[in-house]
C-alpha cells in the first residue's frame, strides 16, 4: 500500500491551476452591464441624471410628509410637483450659466450667509458645524454650500435681467399701503452686534480666562476708542466675526431670555454687561437697532410693497427669459423625460448615441473610463439605457508569427 504525501508544493501547483482554470472560465464569460449613472439632460457644458431627480423627489416627499400628506393625497401632490422637475433643473443650471457669463461674484455675499447660519446653530468650532449641517439638510458641508452659491447666483441674476427692469409708480406704492396698513403693523425688534469670548474646554482655568479677556473688550467697547466692529472682527470667537459682529432683527420672544431682558430695555447704542451662556462663553452686545412695537412707515416698508407689486410682473418676464436662455442654449433631453419649460419650436432631441454600449461596460472598462475622466477633465456622456440595432463585428485581429523553435545541442527540440 503505497502512502501518498500532500506537500506544500503540491498544494501551491493545485491552487495556481485551480486559479487559472477559474480565469479562463472567467475571461469566456462577458461581465454584466454596469450603468454608473443615467444623464437624462444635457444643457451646454453640464447635465442633468436620474440621480439629481430621484433625489429631488426624496427631498420633496419627505416634506410633504412633515407636511401632514399621506396616502393617495401625498402620491397625487408629489407627481404634479415633479411634473415640472426637469424645468427646474434646467432652469437652475442655465442662470447659474449666466451668472457666470456676466462676471457676476458672490464670495462675500456666501460667507456672510454661511456665518449667519453658524452663529444662530451657536456652534463655533468648524467640523461640528460641518457635522451639523450635515444632520440638518442630509449632503455634506461642501454639497451645502454649493447649493446656497448656486442660489445667490441665480437670484443675482434675476435681479439684474429681470427685475431691475421693472418700475412700480410710486402713486401705486402709496395705494397698496394704504389698503394694507394692518398687515404693517409691527412687533417690538431689535438689531444687535455681540462679541462672544468662548470658555472652551470649560476648566476652571480657561473660565477665569476668558471673562477676564471679556471684560478687557468691554471695556474698550464702551470707552469708545475701538469701534464695537472691529473688536468683534478681531476678538470674537462666534461666527458672527467675519459680519463684524452683526445678528439679524429679533422680535421679542425670539431671544435667550437672559439677553432679552437686558437688551429690550435700553436703545439704540446701549452696549450690556458680560452675560454668561453656559457652556459656551462670556458676550456682551451693543444695540444697533430698537424697533418700537406699532404701525410701520410707508418709508419702512416701501421695499416690502414693491416686492409685492413687482412679482406678477416678474415672473411671467423671467420665464420669457428662461425662454430666450434655453433657444440660445445646446440643449439635449433623452426620451422619457420632459421638459415643461420648453422654448417652442426648440429641436431638443437627443441625438448624440451612448459613447459606451452595454456589452462593453465592463468592471475594467469602467475603470478606464474614470481615468479618462480624471486626465482629461470632461464628463463622458455616459449610458443611455439603450441597446444599438446590431453590434459592430469585432475587428479581425493579425495571426502573429511564431519564432522558430530553438533546439538544444543534441538536436532535441528545447
Amino acid at each position: 500500500m503505497s502512502t501518498r504525501i500532500w506537500s506544500p508544493r503540491t498544494a501551491c501547483a493545485l491552487v495556481v491551476l485551480l486559479t487559472s482554470g477559474f480565469a479562463l472560465y472567467a475571461a469566456d464569460r462577458p461581465e454584466a452591464p454596469i450603468v454608473v449613472e443615467e444623464i437624462v439632460a444635457k444643457i451646454n457644458g453640464d447635465i442633468v441624471t436620474r440621480g439629481d431627480i430621484e433625489k429631488a423627489r426624496a427631498t420633496t416627499e419627505k416634506e410633504m410628509r412633515q407636511a401632514g400628506l399621506a396616502g393617495p393625497a401625498l402620491q397625487q401632490q408629489l407627481d404634479k410637483v415633479m411634473a415640472d422637475e426637469l424645468e427646474r433643473q434646467i432652469d437652475k443650471l442655465l442662470l447659474v450659466q449666466k451668472a457666470k457669463e456676466l462676471d457676476i461674484n458672490v464670495e462675500a455675499d456666501l460667507t456672510r450667509e454661511i456665518a449667519q447660519i453658524q452663529s444662530e446653530s451657536k456652534i463655533a468650532d468648524p467640523d461640528k458645524f460641518h457635522d451639523f449641517v450635515r444632520e440638518q439638510t442630509g449632503m455634506s458641508y461642501e454639497d451645502f454650500r454649493q447649493m446656497r452659491k448656486n442660489l445667490l447666483l441665480t437670484d443675482r441674476v434675476v435681479s439684474e435681467e429681470v427685475w431691475r427692469n421693472i418700475i412700480i409708480p410710486d402713486a401705486d406704492i402709496q395705494k397698496y399701503y394704504d389698503a394694507h396698513k394692518a398687515d404693517f403693523v409691527r412687533k417690538e425688534s431689535v438689531t444687535l452686534r455681540e462679541i462672544l469670548v468662548s470658555t472652551g474646554d470649560g476648566k476652571p482655568d480657561t473660565v477665569a480666562a476668558a471673562e477676564k479677556k471679556a471684560n478687557q473688550l468691554l471695556t474698550r467697547a464702551r470707552a469708545g476708542v475701538d469701534k464695537f466692529s472691529d473688536l468683534a472682527r478681531q476678538y470674537s470667537d462666534d461666527a458672527s466675526a467675519t459680519d463684524d459682529g452683526m445678528l439679524p432683527p429679533f422680535e421679542k420672544g425670539k431671544l435667550n431670555k437672559a439677553i432679552e431682558d437686558v437688551v429690550f430695555k435700553h436703545d439704540k447704542g446701549y452696549v450690556t454687561d458680560l452675560i454668561q451662556i453656559r457652556g459656551i462663553g462670556f458676550e456682551f452686545f451693543k444695540v444697533e437697532d430698537h424697533t418700537p412695537a406699532g404701525q410701520a412707515s410707508l418709508d419702512d416698508v416701501k421695499g416690502q410693497i414693491t416686492n409685492v407689486l413687482t412679482r406678477p410682473i416678474a415672473d411671467p418676464k423671467l420665464r420669457s427669459y428662461l425662454t430666450t436662455l434655453r433657444q440660445n442654449a445646446f440643449l439635449q433631453i433623452k426620451p422619457g423625460y420632459v421638459d415643461t419649460g420648453a422654448a417652442p419650436g426648440k429641436d431638443t432631441a437627443w441625438k448624440d448615441p451612448a459613447q459606451l454600449m452595454p456589452e462593453t461596460i465592463k468592471k475594467s472598462e469602467v475603470a478606464n473610463q474614470r481615468h479618462f475622466k480624471k486626465l482629461l477633465g470632461v464628463i463622458p456622456y455616459g449610458y443611455t439605457g439603450q441597446k444599438p440595432a446590431s453590434a459592430a463585428a469585432p475587428p479581425a485581429e493579425t495571426p502573429v508569427q511564431q519564432a522558430p523553435p530553438t533546439n538544444n545541442s543534441d538536436g532535441s527540440p528545447r
